[in-house]
C-alpha cells in the first residue's frame, strides 16, 4: 500500500540559499532516506489544493460496458495541485465518501473504503510526486450517483509516519473546509465544482423528468401566489376550526402590553407556571406584561364529550380577552393563537371568537443528533418554536451508528468513545471519522448530553407540554453502542474482569457474517440471540427512565428504532445455538429480528413504558406478541405503495404515526437544485407548499396531486390485494380506525451545524404544525372500500382543487408577510426562500417570490444590489436573492436565466 521509495522529503527548509525567492521548487535531490517531519506535513496540509468534479450520473457514461441494464453508477474526479514539488510517496490521505467507490480509472492512485463512508487514498508504484503547479487527477467510477453539491464530504485529511516509523499527527487539508457564506450564514464547499449539466450531473435515470428549479422554474411556480396583505389580517397559523368576527366591537391593541387577571386561576385550575413560555413569546415580539395593558382572564372550559386535549376557547373584545381551556396545553395554545394573530407592525387584533382543537393528539417533530451532533441550545430554541405552532412531542435520536449523545449512568464509554469521531483506526480512543467529521475530536459533530443537559432538555419541553421521547436506535445501525461496548470488554479484559467484560458485549467474536447495512457498515447490528443485549437495553431504558423520573416527566414512550436491520447473525455460533435450544419458540434464525423487537417492546411495557419503532422493523413482528398499544412510526414512500404498509399497522391497532419521506423528512432539499442542502432519496423538492398539499387522512389521493422523486406520475392502489392463495396482502383501512398523528423528521448526515439544521426546519416545520392541527376542507374524504387513485381519477376534485390554491395564497402572504418575522425575533435562521425570475426579449425583469410580502433585490454585473418593487430593464448578467423582514440574512443568489 505504502511506497518507500522516497525522493525527497516534503517542504524541505525554505532556508535552502540555493533558491531565489522567486522559485516555486524545493530541492529534490535529498537523500531516498529522507521522511516526513510534523511541520512538513502541516505545511503540505495547508497548502495542497483539492477540486472534487461529478462528471456523469448516466449509466452509459459511467459505468462499465458489460454492466447490467438497471444498474446506475456515476464519474468523478479529484484533481489534487501543490504549489511547490511534493515528490514524497509514503502518505495517505483519508475522506469521506457516501456513495462506495468501485474502480479508481487511472493507475497513480489506489482508493479502498475503511468503514462506511470513509475512505482512503494512497499512491501507487506508478505515482511520480506532486509537481509545482500540475494538477494531478483521481478519476473513479462510484455506486448509484450523486445529485447534490452537499454530497461531497469535507475535511480530507492526510496521514504519514516520521523516521522512525511513528504516525504523525493527521493534518486537515485546509482547501476542504467548508466555509460560510457571509449573506446567508451557510455553509459553502469551496473545493466542490459547481454542477452545470442538467442531463450529466442532474438527471438520475433517463426516465428522469424532474427539472432544475432554476430561476425561470421558480417564477413559473411562484405564480400561484400573489401580494395580498389584506389576507393576513385577521390569519392565525395553525388554522384554528372556527374563529368568527365580532361585529360591532371594535380591535383590541396590544401596544400598552397584556395584564393578567391572576384572580382566574384559581377558577381554571391554572398554574402560573404552565404559560409562562407562552408569555415569555408573547412578550418577544412586543407584547409584555404591563399594568396598563390589556386585560386577559382564564376560566375552565366547559366539558364536553371527547375534548381533545390541547383545546381552547379564546375571545378577543374590546372589554379584554377571555381564554378558556381544560388543561395547561389548552391555555398556552390560546397564548400562541394571540402572538400569530398579532402583526409585529401594529400590534393590534380584531375582535373575535375561537372555538380550536387540534386534529391529531401526535403532533410530532424527530431530530437526530447522532450523526452529527447539535447543541443543547438548539434543542432548547427548537422546543420554544414547536410550542408556539402547537406541536407537542419531540422525538430525540440520540444512538445511531455514528455517535452517542446521552451520557448513561454506569457505562461512560458510551461518551468517552462513542461521542467521538477521530482518526484511531483501533477505536480505542473514539469512533472513525464518519460524514466529513475530520481526523479530530474537538469539533462541534462530536459531543453529548450529559445527564443534567438531558433533565434540563427535558424540564424545558415540559414547561411548554411537550413530551421527550428518546431513541437509541436498535439492533441496527447500533455501531457505536458496540464498539463503546467492546472497548469496555478490552479495558475489562485487561483487568482479568472477565464476568464484568461480558456484562453488555453485544457482538458475538466468532459471527463470520457478511453484510452490509444502508450506510455501507458490515458491523453496526447487535446480536440479538445474546443475553448480554438485553442486560445492555435494560440498563439503557433504566438509567434514562430514571433522568425522566428526576426531570419530573415519567418516561411513557421509548422508542426502539428497529429499522433498517442488515442480519449480522446469520453464521454466529451463539445465534445457532440459541435455535436450537431457546424457549421463546424461535425456529429459524429469520426470527430472530422479530424476536428481538417483540422482547425489548414487552420488556418496556412491564416497565409501563410504550414501545415504539419505525414501521419497516414493525412489520415484521407478529402483532400478537406485541403490546396493544405500540407505536410505529410510518417512513415509508407513498408512491412506492408505502399507504399499504401504513395501513396494515393502523389496523393492527397500533398507534400509527405518519412520517413518509416525501413530505416530513426535512433533511430532504427544499427545491430541486444541486446546491441545496440534504439527501435525496424519496424527493428532491420537499417545500413548504408541498407540505401544506399533503392530505394525511387519505394517503393513496396524494397520487392525484403530487408526482415521485423523478417527476413523473404514479398510481395508489388501495383496494383489497390477493396473493395467488387468495390470502389478502394489503387493502384499506377498518373503518372506524384512523391514523394518530404526524412527525416532521430532521436526519443530519449531510447537517453539520445547527445553523444549516434551522434552515432545513423552518419554515417547514409551520406547515407540519398546520397538517398535525388542521384538517383542510379540501383533502379528498378517505374510502373505506378502498378506491384507485392517479394524475387521471377525479376525486380530488376541481372544486377542491381551488381551496386548496386559496388557502395557499393565504398561506403564502401569512408567512411573508406576519409570520417570518416572528422568527427573525427569536433568532431562526429559517430558509429565505430563492427567488423566481424572467428576463423577457425586451430586457426587462420580472421577480416574484413563495412567500410574497419579503423583499426582493437584484443585481445587475458590476453593480450594487438594488430592491425590486416592479418590473425593471436591466442589462447584462442579473441575479437576484431575497432577504428577511429584519433585514440581516439574505437568501441564496440565483443568476436570472
Amino acid at each position: 500500500m505504502k511506497t518507500t521509495w522516497a525522493l525527497s522529503a516534503i517542504m524541505m527548509s525554505l532556508s535552502l540559499t540555493a533558491c531565489s525567492p522567486s522559485q516555486s521548487t524545493v530541492s529534490t535531490t535529498t537523500s531516498a532516506t529522507a521522511s516526513w517531519q510534523q511541520s512538513h506535513l502541516a505545511e503540505f496540509a495547508d497548502q495542497l489544493i483539492v477540486k472534487y468534479r461529478l462528471v456523469s450520473n448516466l449509466p452509459e457514461e459511467a459505468c462499465p460496458a458489460d454492466a447490467k441494464a438497471d444498474e446506475r453508477c456515476f464519474i468523478a474526479e479529484i484533481d489534487f495541485t501543490s504549489p511547490k514539488d511534493m515528490l514524497h510517496g509514503d502518505w495517505e490521505i483519508y475522506f469521506s465518501q457516501m456513495r462506495p467507490i468501485q474502480t479508481v480509472l487511472n493507475d497513480e492512485f489506489v482508493i479502498e473504503r475503511v468503514k462506511g463512508d470513509l475512505h482512503r487514498l494512497t499512491p501507487t508504484d506508478k505515482f511520480g510526486g506532486f509537481k509545482a503547479g500540475q494538477v494531478k487527477t483521481v478519476r473513479f467510477r462510484g455506486e448509484l450517483w450523486q445529485l447534490s453539491e452537499t454530497d461531497f464530504m469535507p475535511n480530507y485529511y492526510i496521514v504519514a509516519k516520521d523516521a522512525n516509523g511513528i504516525e504523525l499527527a493527521p493534518q486537515i487539508i485546509s482547501s476542504t473546509r467548508v466555509e460560510i457564506d457571509a449573506d446567508t450564514g451557510m455553509e459553502v464547499r469551496p473545493y466542490v465544482e459547481a454542477f452545470v449539466d442538467a442531463k450529466r450531473q442532474y438527471q438520475r435515470t433517463d426516465k428522469d423528468k424532474l427539472v432544475w428549479a432554476k430561476s425561470g422554474v421558480l417564477f413559473e411556480q411562484n405564480k400561484a401566489v400573489s401580494v395580498a396583505p389584506a389576507l393576513i389580517e385577521n390569519s392565525l397559523l395553525p388554522t384554528p376550526q372556527t374563529q368568527v368576527l365580532l361585529e360591532n366591537v371594535k380591535a383590541v391593541s396590544l401596544s400598552q402590553g397584556i395584564t393578567l387577571d391572576t384572580q382566574s386561576f384559581t377558577d381554571a385550575k391554572l398554574n402560573a407556571d404552565d404559560i409562562q413560555a407562552a408569555l415569555a413569546r408573547l412578550e418577544r415580539i412586543g407584547v409584555p406584561q404591563s399594568e396598563n395593558g390589556v386585560k386577559v382572564s382564564f376560566a375552565a372550559l366547559s366539558p364536553v364529550d371527547n375534548l381533545k386535549a390541547g383545546s381552547y376557547q379564546l375571545t378577543v373584545a374590546d372589554s379584554g380577552i377571555v381564554i378558556k381551556a381544560s388543561e395547561p396545553s389548552g391555555f398556552s395554545y390560546a397564548i400562541a393563537s394571540i402572538t400569530s394573530l398579532v402583526d409585529v407592525n401594529d400590534l393590534t387584533i380584531n375582535a373575535m371568537k375561537i372555538d380550536d382543537s387540534p386534529r391529531y393528539q401526535y403532533r410530532g417533530m424527530h431530530v437526530d443528533v447522532s450523526r452529527n451532533f447539535h447543541s443543547k441550545q438548539f434543542l432548547l430554541d427548537l422546543l420554544d418554536q414547536m410550542a408556539a405552532y402547537k406541536l407537542n412531542k419531540l422525538h430525540l435520536h440520540m444512538g445511531d451508528d455514528e455517535g452517542w449523545r446521552l451520557e448513561i449512568n454506569g457505562l461512560p464509554e458510551l461518551t468517552d468513545i462513542g461521542s467521538n469521531r477521530c482518526h484511531d483506526i483501533t477505536e480505542s480512543s473514539c469512533i472513525l471519522p464518519q460524514l466529513g467529521s475530520g481526523p479530530f475530536v474537538d469539533t462541534k459533530v462530536n459531543g453529548y448530553y450529559t445527564k443534567a443537559d438531558y433533565i434540563d432538555i427535558i424540564q424545558y419541553a415540559d414547561a411548554r407540554q411537550i413530551q421527550v421521547i428518546p431513541s437509541m436506535d436498535m439492533p441496527g445501525h447500533s455501531r457505536a453502542a458496540i464498539k463503546s461496548m467492546d472497548a469496555r470488554y478490552r479495558n475489562l479484559m485487561a483487568k482479568g474482569d472477565e464476568q464484568a467484560a461480558k456484562e453488555f458485549l453485544l457482538t458475538d467474536p466468532n459471527d463470520t457474517t457478511q453484510y452490509s447495512s444502508v450506510q455501507y457498515y458490515d458491523d453496526n447490528t447487535l446480536n440479538v440471540c445474546m443475553e448480554s443485549t438485553y442486560h445492555f437495553v435494560d440498563k439503557v431504558i433504566t438509567e434514562i427512565a430514571a433522568l425522566h423520573t428526576q426531570a419530573g416527566q415519567p418516561l411513557t414512550t421509548y422508542h426502539i428504532g428497529a429499522d433498517e436491520t442488515a442480519g449480522a447473525w446469520l453464521e454466529s455460533p451463539i445465534c445457532h445455538d440459541f435455535i436450537a435450544n431457546n424457549q421463546y419458540g424461535v425456529t429459524d434464525i429469520k426470527l430472530v429480528g422479530p424476536y428481538f423487537i417483540e422482547r425489548v417492546a414487552n420488556m418496556l411495557a412491564e416497565k409501563g413504558i410504550q414501545p415504539a419503532g419505525w414501521s419497516d422493523g414493525m412489520s415484521h413482528t407478529n402483532p400478537d406478541n406485541m403490546p396493544s398499544n405500540s407505536q410505529s412510526n410510518v417512513w415509508d414512500v407513498v408512491s412506492h405503495k408505502g399507504y399499504q404498509r401504513a395501513h396494515q399497522q393502523v389496523n393492527n391497532g397500533w398507534t400509527t404515526i405518519l412520517s413518509n419521506p416525501e413530505v416530513l423528512y426535512f433533511d430532504f432539499p427544499y427545491e430541486a437544485d444541486p446546491k441545496e442542502h440534504g439527501y435525496y432519496w424519496a424527493s428532491r423538492g420537499l417545500n413548504s407548499k408541498h407540505i401544506f398539499s399533503f392530505m394525511p387522512g387519505n394517503l393513496p389521493a396524494n397520487a392525484e396531486q403530487w408526482l415521485d422523486i423523478e417527476g413523473n406520475p404514479f398510481e395508489a392502489d388501495d383496494r383489497p390485494q390477493v396473493d395467488e392463495n387468495g390470502k389478502q396482502t394489503s387493502g384499506p383501512i377498518v373503518a372506524g380506525k384512523t391514523f394518530d398523528g404526524i412527525q416532521g423528521q430532521l436526519w443530519s448526515e449531510t447537517l453539520r451545524s445547527d445553523q444549516t439544521v434551522e434552515y432545513m426546519i423552518y419554515p417547514r416545520l409551520l406547515m407540519l404544525a398546520e397538517r398535525a392541527w388542521n384538517k383542510p376542507e379540501w383533502e379528498v374524504p378517505y374510502q373505506y372500500d378502498g378506491a384507485v387513485y392517479n394524475q387521471s381519477t377525479q376525486h380530488f376534485s376541481v372544486q377542491m382543487r381551488q381551496q386548496q390554491a386559496t388557502d395557499w395564497q393565504k398561506m403564502a402572504n401569512h408567512l411573508g408577510h406576519k409570520e417570518l418575522a416572528k422568527l427573525d425575533k427569536a433568532g431562526i435562521e429559517y430558509r429565505v426562500p430563492t427567488v423566481g425570475a424572467i428576463i423577457d426579449d425586451k430586457g426587462v425583469l420580472t421577480a416574484n417570490i413563495a412567500f410574497p410580502g419579503l423583499q426582493i433585490e437584484y443585481k445587475e454585473q458590476g453593480k450594487a444590489w438594488q430592491t425590486y418593487l416592479n418590473p425593471v430593464a436591466v442589462e447584462g448578467q442579473v441575479e437576484v436573492r431575497a432577504i428577511t423582514p429584519d433585514g440581516k440574512r439574505k437568501g441564496r443568489t440565483l443568476v436570472v436565466n
